[in-house]
């Protein structure tokens, strides 16, 4: 199976991208109450809540990664993924298989 990589981004309108670390698991759950986005998909993290959502625009997704729309039908209402690389208030992360659904949010 092909690794899916996504774009994290608003973290600076949350708690901020400091508090990320590479290798963090982090829930991406979707939003089906964001008036602005059918397909938002929102990032927690387990001690702090909502952190960002996975990038859904030409503008913010980084190169080589899936926007929310690619993902979004992927799963059902929720699964995990794990930080590889964290740049300004944008972090990269990778999807994880269902299989690990039930590993800890951190």
């Amino acid at each position: 199976m092909n690794k899916s990589y996504i774009t994290i981004t608003g973290c600076r309108h949350y708690s901020g991208s400091n508090i990320l670390k590479i290798g963090q698991i982090v829930k991406l759950k979707k939003d089906y109450d964001n008036q602005y986005d059918d397909e938002a998909i929102e990032v927690q993290l387990k001690s702090v809540g909502k952190i960002g959502y996975v990038a859904n625009s030409t503008h913010t997704v980084a190169h080589g990664t899936k926007s929310a729309g690619r993902i979004y039908d992927t799963f059902r209402d929720e699964c995990r993924a794990k930080i590889r690389f964290i740049v300004k208030d944008t972090a990269i992360a990778v999807v994880l298989e269902e299989s690990k659904k039930n590993d800890a949010v951190s």
